[in-house]
């Protein structure tokens, strides 16, 4: 299994973030796309053909997850010509992001995320639980070839990557703030991420979703001194093998 970084901002773009998030996970024949913020759809394109996609996953209704499904919508219709791309959502998503557009037609095949959820795409298996962030939000483990990744898209310190099974081959986790500048509670600073990955028992880890104006050293740092090991950074075309 594959994890290429196709955006890892959090809430807008930044030059060192790049876009904002969207992840391309590749196990076998199967792509799946794991988020589409703003901006992903150039550099998902350098990575993958749009036509051999098979299913996205949208983890909540913020922008700066899904606003470049837009993108994905035209190309596909009206590029491509292709109908029935499978997109796993929160409840509601497909009625809430089709505001903007006359109709989704046969583009995608909409399916309902829940806490709890789980599903298979090819030999990959998808499960789902809902993280402590408004709107409803998901976490994600996606387990293929003996391989783990949990990605725990947004949420607060209530939620834990240990949700899952402990021992995830990789934890792909949200690090938004630092700790002295926590601006929300439905983010984690570097250092939550950084225990959570560890109290999960996480093989590696990797953060993302960092806030712009913050400096990614610091917040690497930070994450590596409370999960004890390396820590990764997620950024534009970094591609690691899990």
């Amino acid at each position: 299994m594959e994890l290429t970084v196709l955006g890892a901002s959090g809430s807008f773009g930044s030059p060192t973030g790049g876009p904002c998030s969207g992840y391309l996970v590749r196990a076998g024949n199967t792509t799946i796309v794991l988020d589409c913020g703003n901006g992903i759809l150039p550099n998902l394109q350098q990575h993958a053909l749009v036509e051999d996609l098979s299913a996205v996953v949208l983890t909540h209704v913020h922008a700066d997850h899904c606003v470049d499904l837009y993108g994905l919508y035209v190309l596909r219709r009206y590029g491509l010509e292709l109908s029935g791309l499978p997109v796993y959502a929160p409840e509601g998503a497909d009625e809430t992001l089709g505001a903007l557009i006359d109709e989704w037609g046969d583009t995608f095949d909409w399916r309902k995320l829940d806490d709890g959820f789980a599903a298979s795409v090819d030999d990959v298996k998808l499960r789902f639980s809902r993280t402590d962030h408004p709107p409803p939000t998901f976490g994600v483990e996606i387990a293929a070839d003996g391989k783990r990744l949990v990605y725990t898209s947004d949420t607060g310190p209530s939620w834990s990557v240990s949700a899952f099974d402990p021992g995830a081959d990789l934890v792909l986790s949200e690090a938004t703030y630092q700790k002295d500048s926590k601006a929300v509670d439905w983010h984690l600073s570097a250092e939550e991420a950084g225990l959570g990955a560890r109290e999960a028992s996480a093989r590696k880890l990797m953060i993302t979703h960092l806030w712009p104006r913050l400096d990614p050293v610091l917040s690497l740092e930070e994450a590596a001194a409370a999960y004890g090991s390396e820590v990764t950074l997620a950024a534009p075309h970094l591609t690691t093998r899990i």
